[in-house]
């Protein structure tokens, strides 16, 4: 396996930069010196700011942007080996990576390094934990998948020994990375266009726990079913947290919502009251990924001053139930909520925001996981009072033609919603302006590009 130096620096290619991740450790290496350039399919606001730091970008992906002169190709899970320039840098026989090996070698230069990881909320706690690590003064490099405000981006480049990341199961890539610290949130079913079926996703997360060293520690959410199974044989130390019971070494009581539907709760460490924590998110779901962020916080002797500093600051990264503006009296929110799980944990929490009626704009996100949970979906789709269903978005599949939004529509029918398809999303559009009404609560949800129909009502 080849091995960046980073002490000599050198020439590194990125193909598909302009990826949430890929974008940050390209500028991250950019700043330590290496020389770097990139591909990607189209311009985006991502790219658009990397050329702004001298690194070029070519907007398609062929074989000529290979060039002999190049040490490292990295590439993106969504590269597949019949791309023109995975076939030209094989052939030239430049070295050549995944961005998860590439990750995991970076995470080497830092003594502290957090991986989070879990099927639900990665973005949110890693955003969590970076705030508070700003208010503790920490200066740790960041890299988020969401734009956080507070960086005002997708990475940050601190030059002490601590480093942040989230840590995703899918393909194994976490199993490559090289954390200190790491955080299971959940385990669920998901990506079972990789994975076989839930214990091999169990194992997976095990053998991510596993590869933490003596000296580190495992933060893990108590409520995992079974979650000792996936400690067994582990080499450090772990600390669980979870909700209304003092076995576990954090512990959120009494917790109430605003009329925000923002949550608010007790701190318990080791059965004993530390104070009382608001946060300015809706939902449990987001009161236990703040439990996690709090349990990394005092592994780093961060006192619980700056911790609920860094906590009353964060009110979410972008498409997490994000508040994107107001027309004719109707709130728009977008939320990049696409598995069962996550819509049900993000529509029950919005029934506490105040509207009249609740309407969800869905697009499901790739066939396998439509076909996968079409029944989970219509469930958590349920908690909505209307909804309405985009096509399927694709991203990295074609289309099977056995699965389409006019099954889950069906299934939604079953269970005696209304709801409404079309085809296209200026019809949606249309359809929205002429029937949500003053008073109304509109999400727009789904990881593609859904976000784009609240953007398109409000002008923006």
């Amino acid at each position: 396996m080849y091995k960046i130096d980073f002490e000599k620096t050198g020439y590194i290619h990125f193909m598909g930069i302009g990826g949430i991740s890929m974008s940050g450790f390209a500028e991250l290496l950019h700043t330590m010196g290496f020389k770097i350039t990139g591909s990607d399919n189209k311009e985006s606001d991502i790219t658009k700011h990397l050329e702004s730091l001298g690194i070029h970008i070519i907007y398609e992906q062929v074989a000529s942007n290979i060039t002999n002169n190049m040490d490292l190709v990295v590439y993106t899970a969504a590269i597949h080996d019949d791309n023109e320039e995975f076939i030209a840098a094989k052939e030239a026989g430049i070295p050549m990576m995944d961005r998860a090996e590439m990750v995991g070698q970076v995470m080497k230069n830092y003594s502290c390094a957090i991986a989070v990881s879990g099927t639900h909320g990665k973005t949110t706690t890693t955003s969590m934990i970076s705030h508070i690590m700003l208010a503790g003064d920490l200066d740790p490099t960041i890299s988020v998948g969401g734009i956080l405000k507070a960086i005002h981006g997708n990475i940050r480049i601190g030059k002490s020994s601590n480093f942040i990341t989230e840590a995703c199961e899918y393909t194994n890539s976490f199993l490559k990375f090289h954390p200190t610290i790491g955080v299971i949130l959940n385990v669920e079913a998901e990506h079972l266009d990789f994975f076989k079926d839930l214990k091999h996703i169990r194992d997976s997360f095990h053998s991510f726990a596993s590869i933490l060293p003596s000296n580190g520690l495992l933060v893990i959410n108590g409520e995992i079913t079974n979650y000792i199974e996936l400690t067994q044989g582990i080499n450090c130390n772990y600390v669980t947290y979870g909700f209304d019971n003092d076995n576990y070494d954090f512990c959120a009581k009494n917790i109430v919502f605003n009329d925000l539907a923002y949550g608010s709760f007790d701190l318990y460490h080791k059965g004993q009251f530390i104070d009382h924590l608001d946060l300015q998110l809706i939902g449990n779901h987001n009161i236990s990924n703040a439990l996690a962020a709090i349990a990394v916080a005092f592994e780093l002797n961060i006192p619980i001053e700056q911790v609920k500093e860094g906590l009353s600051t964060f009110t979410g990264t972008n498409r997490r139930f994000e508040y994107k503006g107001e027309i004719a009296g109707v709130t728009i929110i977008d939320d990049y909520a696409h598995h069962p799980t996550e819509i049900r944990a993000t529509l029950e929490s919005a029934k506490n925001y105040p509207c009249k009626n609740m309407w969800c704009v869905f697009q499901p996100h790739t066939y396998s996981r439509t076909r996968a949970f079409l029944k989970d979906f219509a469930s958590a789709l349920s908690s909505a009072d209307k909804i309405v269903l985009a096509d399927i978005y694709s991203a990295r599949e074609a289309d099977p033609g056995d699965i389409s939004s006019l099954d889950l529509k069906a299934e939604l029918e079953k269970l005696g919603k209304e709801v409404y398809y079309f085809s296209s999303f200026d019809e949606i559009e249309n359809f929205l302006l002429e029937n949500c009404t003053n008073g109304d609560l509109l999400i727009t949800m789904g990881a593609g590009d859904i976000v784009t129909i609240g953007e398109s009502l409000l002008g923006i």
